[in-house]
């Protein structure tokens, strides 16, 4: 599109403004820096200037070329960030070189949404994005919206996201008639998440694109503003729509002319999640099962992944708690997605996280650091995402905000404590921060961290110290179709549909009133529950519950002290030999009901070979059953079962 001339105006005092429509009006226009340079050459050129372009062969040299995409601004003229945003393909210098506008050429496919990270914080005013329709509804739905002053040709607009600007909402288009577009997942994010009449909108595509080169956005943005650098012109560009592939590219230091994002997007296989099915925006709550994931430790989390019984460090550590591995990643997809700041990871905004971008070594502290704060330094500034120790830290693993990393002198934290710096190593990134994912198995990004009973052998984690870990295949055994406050389950190893309460045998006589420790004879099995329950069987018959936090060797390290002075049936003696199982599952059902009223129980563990289990379900309460009693097999991809309700009445 060439300079349209009455959609500016050149002011007697130097200021050239844009006043044509704006760029969701019916008929907005664009320039490149050459034919805005030629235009006020050619107002310049005239012998009289008129209406409201105060300009002509009496006025002082208004810009200069030094190439088609570099023009200067002279002699006061200058123009605005309204101005600026309607001119492309090169810089703006103005105001002796005070002020710099500079293009950014965007390579990527047309569909795409850019995000711009600029001094630390990502640009809100996305004017670049703005290139596609704008609109009324005359209608909609959550999957429909309808405008009948359109005339779209058919499918032009599949892939590309419309945004529903009247209640926030967006979605991904994928099919659409002269009037009407069709959102496959619906409507999302908003308010009601509906399209209705009267409801304004705009399709996202980049401004000024040219297909036929690749080019999806091109635009300028002010690098230098009244003499002061902005962030060492450093920006980041970025694309972030759920249910397609995330991207990022960094311009270190902006030059006059155009600078190159290659940013790009496509559909996301393993980002299938309709979005209103992992977050319900109108409620503003997470929905079943991701509602049960959670950042259990932010910060500095020694896991061991690969259960070699010394744990790495990790930035984090995801519990993924009733949701699948790759429900985990699109959860971190959902909450670090475009203008998602809704969402805040360790302080920073969803859509400003990336992750760890430098490992500081430091020395000479003062003070205590949080365990996630903001920190400064010369010319630059950061975010704490782990700390080795909070008052004598030798390592520290930051987001650089603005600047550079600092590579020497003194980091200061929004606590006020201090440490050197005496070096600073650049670490990969992902996208998204928590890594790649096969639909079964999560690639982990550097540094995060998941809950080791929620890995499993297809899975890969990078650690802080920058090497890769894989977790042993750990398997799940779930009991299905329960319900919560009623129902207690009891699975142990089978002998031949029956519990098997010899699997172990206790080692010595037990009869202290203060147990806190059970030494059976055998070496524990190593496809053990890391904590939970066994029973012993006690010199006078009763299967006694005892809670255990951890297992070595052949000693199971008890969760309180239990009572075998026999001074109750119950508190009998254990003999030397006498038996004691595993109890996999010993609980009371419990939970948040699933859509048909029931709950399920579960337990983790290494996979060591087949295991044959003995499951039994009990309700007497409000709605009572017959004893549920069934055999099954704990295997490689582990296993469940389905208590069968037959009801006792």
């Amino acid at each position: 599109m060439a300079f349209v001339s009455t959609d500016w105006s050149i002011a007697a005092n130097g200021n050239i403004r844009y006043i044509g429509d704006d760029h969701n009006g019916s008929a907005p226009s664009y320039a490149t820096v050459i034919e805005f340079h030629r235009a006020l050459q050619d107002f310049a050129d005239d012998q009289a200037a008129s209406g409201d372009d105060l300009l002509d062969i009496s006025s002082l040299t208004p810009s200069d070329r030094s190439t088609d995409n570099i023009i200067t601004l002279l002699n006061g003229y200058n123009i605005d960030a309204t101005a600026a945003e309607h001119l492309y393909d090169g810089s703006i210098i103005q105001n002796g070189g005070d002020d710099v506008y500079d293009g950014i050429v965007n390579f990527g496919n047309p569909e795409i949404e850019l995000g711009i990270i600029q001094d630390g914080a990502v640009l809100t005013d996305d004017f670049w994005n703005l290139g596609g329709y704008h609109g009324s509804a005359t209608g909609g739905s959550t999957s429909t919206l309808v405008d009948s002053g359109a005339s779209w040709t058919v499918n032009e607009w599949i892939g590309y996201t419309v945004r529903n600007t009247t209640d926030g909402s967006q979605g991904i288009i994928t099919a659409n008639t002269a009037t009407e577009l069709t959102i496959a997942d619906l409507m999302y994010g908003g308010t009601n998440n509906t399209n209705g009449a009267a409801e304004t909108y705009y399709i996202v595509k980049g401004l000024n694109s040219d297909g036929n080169s690749g080019i999806s956005h091109r635009f300028m943005l002010q690098v230098k503003s009244g003499g002061t650098v902005i962030d060492n012109q450093k920006l980041i560009g970025f694309s972030r729509t759920f249910g397609k592939t995330y991207s990022e590219f960094s311009i270190n230091q902006t030059a006059n002319g155009n600078n190159v994002l290659a940013c790009s997007d496509s559909f996301d296989l393993n980002n299938a999640t309709a979005p209103n099915a992992i977050y319900d925006s109108v409620g503003a709550s997470f929905v079943a099962p991701f509602d049960s994931i959670t950042n259990s430790t932010i910060g500095y989390a020694q896991i061991d992944i690969n259960n070699d019984s010394t744990p790495e460090a990790y930035y984090s550590e995801w519990d993924r708690g009733t949701a699948t591995i790759n429900q985990l990643y699109e959860y971190a997809k959902y909450i670090t997605r475009y203008k998602s700041n809704t969402f805040s990871l360790y302080g920073l905004d969803g859509d400003l996280f990336r992750g760890v971008t430098h490992e500081l070594a430091v020395g000479s502290p003062s003070g205590t650091f949080a365990a996630n704060e903001s920190v400064t330094w010369t010319n630059g500034s950061g975010q704490i995402l782990a700390i080795d120790s909070t008052t004598a830290p030798t390592k520290v693993w930051i987001q650089v905000l603005t600047g550079l990393a600092p590579t020497s002198g003194t980091i200061t934290g929004a606590s006020t404590a201090t440490a050197v710096v005496s070096s600073a190593t650049a670490r990969p990134l992902s996208y998204p921060f928590i890594g790649a994912s096969t639909g079964s198995a999560l690639i982990g990004a550097y540094g995060v961290g998941v809950e080791y009973l929620d890995t499993s052998s297809a899975d890969l984690f990078k650690a802080l110290d920058n090497a890769t870990y894989q977790p042993p295949n750990n398997v799940t055994f779930t009991v299905q179709g329960l319900k919560a406050g009623e129902d207690r389950v009891l699975v142990t190893s089978d002998n031949g549909g029956a519990i098997n309460q010899s699997q172990l045998s206790n080692s010595g006589l037990v009869n202290g009133a203060s147990v806190s420790s059970i030494t059976v004879q055998e070496a524990i099995p190593s496809d053990t529950p890391a904590s939970g329950t066994i029973r012993v069987v006690n010199a006078n018959g009763f299967h006694v519950p005892l809670g255990y936090s951890s297992f070595s060797g052949s000693t199971f390290t008890l969760d309180g002290t239990y009572d075998f002075s026999n001074g109750t049936p119950e508190t009998g003696n254990l003999a030397d030999g006498g038996d004691v199982y595993i109890a996999y599952i010993d609980e009371l059902a419990s939970g948040v009901p699933d859509g048909n009223g029931f709950v399920t129980a579960s337990f983790t563990v290494v996979y060591n070979t087949d295991r044959a289990l003995f499951i039994r379900v009990r309700d007497g309460q409000a709605s009572p059953i017959k004893t549920f009693e069934t055999t099954g097999t704990l295997g490689s991809a582990g296993g469940s079962t389905t208590a069968i309700r037959t009801a006792d009445e």
